[in-house]
């Protein structure tokens, strides 16, 4: 039986944790519509209406279409700051904190 990467299927969110944040923009270079440097040169998530979510540990919703572009941020991310948690229970699926 083959097993589903973890989050596949489920309700994903992502967060950013800013102090960790080294600006390198590679997150806005995967997946743009998810996030974006601001003027502080560090990276935010964005809300539905494409709005930087700024206060801290603001959370975004993982459309399922930009997974692999979210987990594939989370993993190449020099600061480890991108947190991909499971909506239902807050477990940290992808990022620094995933078991």
């Amino acid at each position: 039986m083959q097993q589903q990467a973890p989050g596949v299927g489920e309700a994903l969110e992502v967060w950013i944790d800013q102090d960790l944040c080294t600006g390198d923009g590679i997150c806005a270079q995967y997946a743009p519509e998810v996030f974006e440097l601001d003027i502080d040169g560090l990276a935010y998530v964005k809300g539905p209406e494409d709005e930087l979510l700024q206060a801290p540990g603001a959370a975004t919703p993982v459309p399922l279409p930009l997974l692999t572009d979210v987990v594939d941020s989370a993993r190449e991310c020099p600061g480890e700051c991108i947190h991909v948690r499971r909506v239902q229970d807050g477990a940290e699926v992808y990022g620094p904190d995933a078991e």
